[in-house]
């Protein structure tokens, strides 16, 4: 009867441990809730009769994790992630050693210092190389997820496209007396910005002026504004002229569609270098050119409207935004505008969840009883989807666990009290005379 009790009490003391432990992580993110699980002892022999033998009491089988998810806490920070689904996410903790690495439900991530995705123990978390501009995986070998604080080369502006509608109705000008510093002498003007090969920024004014010598005609000139100020940009070839400066013509159709442009629909400039009031390029690239494509360009019977405008020029990026798509794929947002996929989160499965082997820290590594690791990503099989901005909550339920507390202790109290009862006995026989 004593062995009875004391089993009774040690199991009664693991639920009551298993229970304490799940109500202290109750705010653990990521955290799997314990179950402790019993066994009765019960044996045999020749000389016992099974009709009445009562058992020796019992026995714990097992602390088993139960890996429902929880449910979600959303947070302000894009680097918060978690799982909708079976998955886990792996970590390592050496950045050079990705294939010693552990699973975790817990997705609050930051960046450290040299720009990796870590843990709240500086722990790696692992992901695949993408193509950056198709975003399609390259390789699926785990490697740490980095996100460059700076992006790109600078590029100089070397083709620039623009759509635009000229209205029909606009106000007639004399494209002799265009002057870019009196707005009275031109209809409309756009403004926008070019890179020289070392990435510095120009602003490049674009003005519009209505023909009042020929019918269904635009003159267009260019300027570009350095240190120094506003100067005029001539272009090769051009027919439209106003003193010293050089635009080009451009005819529409009756319909309003665009007739003729001199030179053809690229319209390249002298070297922004050149000529006796010569661009200060910075020091790069003085004989810079440009093509304008505007082909794009109409006259309707419209209000003016830029309805295109590209240009190929790019100085570095710095991180502006971080996000994720359903695919688990990290997008990157830079100042040049550049927005770029910079890898893809990795996600792993096992066979058999309860034959991970509990590491702490919310984390877990695969066993001979679990199977091994299989490695996939988001929104593929069965691994589950990757939701940003929201973190996964302890799957706690704390009204059970306290209902589950009184049980574990109402058992303690009842075991104890059979050991009590049991002492008194053999004290009693022992005063027998």
């Amino acid at each position: 009867m004593s062995y009875i009790a004391l089993s009774g009490l040690s199991s009664a003391q693991l639920d009551l441990n298993t229970t304490s432990n799940n109500i202290a992580n109750a705010n653990t993110f990521g955290f799997k809730e314990s179950r402790a699980e019993f066994g009765d002892v019960y044996s045999n022999s020749l000389f016992t009769n099974a009709k009445t033998a009562p058992g020796q009491g019992v026995q714990a089988n097992k602390v088993a994790q139960q890996f429902h998810e929880g449910s979600s806490v959303y947070t302000n920070n894009p680097l918060d992630l978690r799982v909708a689904g079976t998955g886990f996410f792996s970590v390592a903790k050496e950045r050079l050693i990705p294939q010693q690495n552990e699973l975790t439900r817990n997705g609050a991530f930051h960046l450290n210092k040299d720009n990796y995705m870590v843990t709240s123990n500086e722990e790696y978390l692992l992901g695949y190389q993408v193509n950056q501009d198709t975003g399609d995986v390259l390789s699926y070998e785990p490697t740490p997820i980095n996100i460059p604080a700076e992006f790109g080369k600078p590029k100089q502006t070397a083709n620039i496209e623009v759509g635009v509608n000229l209205p029909a109705n606009g106000d007639l000008k004399n494209p002799a007396l265009f002057d870019y510093s009196d707005p009275e002498t031109y209809n409309r003007s756009t403004s926008s910005t070019i890179y020289d090969s070392m990435g510095q920024s120009y602003k490049m004014t674009t003005y519009y002026l209505k023909d009042q010598t020929q019918p269904n005609t635009w003159q267009t000139y260019y300027t570009v504004t350095d240190k120094a100020g506003e100067k005029p940009v001539n272009v090769a070839g051009g027919d439209a002229t106003s003193g010293t400066h050089t635009g080009h013509t451009m005819k529409f159709n009756n319909d309003g569609t665009l007739a003729s442009l001199n030179g053809g629909n690229n319209i390249v400039t002298e070297p922004l270098g050149a000529g006796a009031n010569p661009i200060d390029m910075n020091g790069a690239d003085v004989n810079q050119t440009l093509s304008f494509g505007l082909d794009a360009a109409t006259q309707f019977a419209a209000p003016f409207e830029l309805t295109k405008f590209d240009e190929d020029g790019a100085t570095t990026g710095f991180l502006t935004k971080i996000d994720f798509d359903e695919n688990g794929s990290v997008l990157g947002t830079y100042s040049n505008g550049e927005n770029i996929t910079l890898g893809r989160v990795a996600l792993v499965r096992v066979a058999n969840e309860q034959g991970l082997d509990k590491k702490g820290g919310t984390q877990w590594d695969s066993t001979q009883f679990s199977g091994d690791k299989i490695w996939g990503e988001s929104n593929k099989g069965s691994f589950g989807t990757i939701n940003n901005g929201t973190l996964e909550q302890s799957n706690i339920d704390m009204t059970q666990e306290l209902v589950d507390l009184i049980s574990a202790q109402r058992n303690f109290q009842a075991n104890s009290r059979s050991l009590e009862v049991h002492n008194q006995l053999q004290q009693n026989i022992l005063q027998i005379r």
